[in-house]
């Protein structure tokens, strides 16, 4: 297996907007699950994070989601910075640490978060906060931006971008690593990703389509099994059919970073042409 990567819950706090507290000591939320109530600090996130025993953690930041005022953006920063320097002292030494940039659409304090976030000196940086109802332009255009103030030598990590065309924009910008919940959430509810694009997997006219899900994947799924099969498997309620699906796309999204390494590797890599 590969390294193991968690995230510290700074996006959770955002789903949760309705049941969290938020201080400079840290977040107190309640349990969708039983109403328990909970205090995660800086501190406490990077043990959980440290008794795990994951390769990779992030420290606990803070975001609002778009659109956002100035003087929020500006908070976010600088709760942010001053967890990041908190999680650092308290910092699992046979772990790698990732600070997370913020600063909402505002390209100047994003810069600014990540000069200082790069004075601190982390393992890698990642840039959080985007793709969540800000237009692509402005994605790119804060993108760009910040990246141009994180080292070359160290991770750079954008968080939460799934769709195969925004990875090769990003990578393009130079993005080394991402995570969303894309491949898996879409293969549960019926859509999977191919070489040929999306296909909503229970509409009508796969219903007696023979082929695979995608013919050009050499995954066991497509080597195995009918659009008709998988379509039918949701219809009548089987789990297999998300599993099935789910599988698939993970294995879609490893073959599209294979191949762009590949690409990046022997000189081709083209964002305008995409990956084939």
């Amino acid at each position: 297996s590969g390294p193991l990567l968690t995230d510290s819950g700074g996006f959770q706090v955002y789903s949760l907007s309705e049941l969290k507290e938020v201080t400079e000591d840290g977040i107190k939320f309640k349990s969708h699950l039983d109403g328990s109530e909970h205090f995660f600090t800086p501190e406490k996130v990077i043990e959980i994070q440290s008794v795990l025993g994951v390769d990779i953690a992030m420290q606990l930041d803070l975001f609002f989601p778009y659109p956002n005022e100035k003087v929020d953006a500006r908070l976010s920063i600088e709760r942010t910075i001053n967890w990041a320097e908190r999680s650092l002292a308290r910092r699992d030494v046979h772990q790698k640490l990732f600070a997370i940039v913020q600063g909402g659409t505002y390209p100047d304090l994003r810069r600014e978060c990540a000069q200082r976030l790069v004075d601190l000196d982390f393992d890698g940086y990642a840039i959080g906060g985007l793709g969540i109802g800000e237009p692509k332009e402005m994605t790119g255009e804060i993108l760009v931006g910040t990246i141009e103030e994180l080292p070359d030598d160290k991770i750079r990590y954008l968080m939460g971008i799934g769709y195969p065309e925004d990875i090769i924009t990003a990578v393009a910008a130079g993005c080394d690593l991402f995570d969303c919940v894309l491949p898996t959430r879409n293969g549960r509810t019926g859509t999977g990703f191919t070489s040929r694009g999306k296909i909503m997997i229970r509409n009508s006219c796969y219903q007696n389509d023979r082929t695979p899900l995608d013919p050009d994947c050499p995954c066991k799924v497509c080597q195995k099994y009918s659009r008709a099969y998988l379509r039918h498997l949701f219809l009548s309620g089987e789990m297999l059919g998300p599993k099935l699906l789910t599988y698939h796309n993970l294995f879609y999204f490893s073959q599209l970073m294979s191949k762009i390494q590949d690409s990046i590797t022997d000189g081709s890599f083209d964002p305008e042409k995409g990956v084939r």
